[in-house]
């Protein structure tokens, strides 16, 4: 884990004025990078601090659609159409709803985002040569987990996203083979359950 520079109000209140200014246009530039990016597909990796670790394709509509499909053996996928978030475990047979409020990474989904410190606030920030990393949060559901996003900085792109689960896990979700402005049809981020493969029943 890289080391971030905490932005605190102290050392704000200590920051000369063109560096406040220049801290402001980079944050502009994330938000401004966020809000412009309306599709996006990807292929991931998913890997987590108890060493489990998984793949899959992703795909973005904003606003609020998102679908997830993990290869196997973690053989999960996660679709929101804009309204509800279903979880499907298909080894278990399981549908779960979910909530758009308490996923963190909803903030990747939103159509318009505001870094301002009422909505969104910056609790880390840190930057190199690069790449940049930023951890936000949400001031008004502090139940909700911080979510820290790793952008490349030549081109600047999202590359990586990581979250702490409630359990303490730390989970990162690395993007490769992204594309944006894609197109996606009407069924992309509809849920349909997988049927159940038919039995042959033979004589006895």
């Amino acid at each position: 884990m890289r080391i971030f520079s905490l932005l605190t109000a102290l050392v704000l209140l200590a920051t000369p004025v063109k560096a406040l200014e220049q801290d402001a246009q980079k944050i502009q530039k994330i938000e401004d990078y966020l809000n412009n990016v309306k599709t996006m597909s990807a292929s991931f990796v998913q890997t987590a601090s108890n060493g489990s670790s998984s793949e899959g394709s992703l795909k973005v509509a904003k606003p609020n659609k998102i679908r997830m499909e993990y290869k196997e053996p973690a053989n999960i996928l996660i679709v929101g159409d804009g309204e509800n978030i279903v979880y499907n475990d298909k080894d278990l047979d399981q549908v779960t709803n979910i909530n758009y409020d308490d996923v963190p990474a909803s903030l990747i989904l939103a159509d318009n985002i505001k870094i301002d410190g009422k909505q969104i606030k910056v609790s880390n920030y840190y930057e190199d040569k690069g790449s940049t990393v930023v951890t936000l949060r949400y001031p008004s559901k502090p139940e909700i987990a911080p979510i820290t996003l790793t952008f490349t900085n030549s081109p600047f792109a999202l590359r990586q996203w990581s979250i702490v689960d409630p359990q303490g896990i730390e989970v990162l979700v690395s993007l490769y083979d992204v594309e944006t402005d894609t197109s996606f049809d009407n069924d992309t981020f509809k849920f349909k359950k997988a049927k159940s493969p038919l039995k042959y029943k033979g004589k006895k």
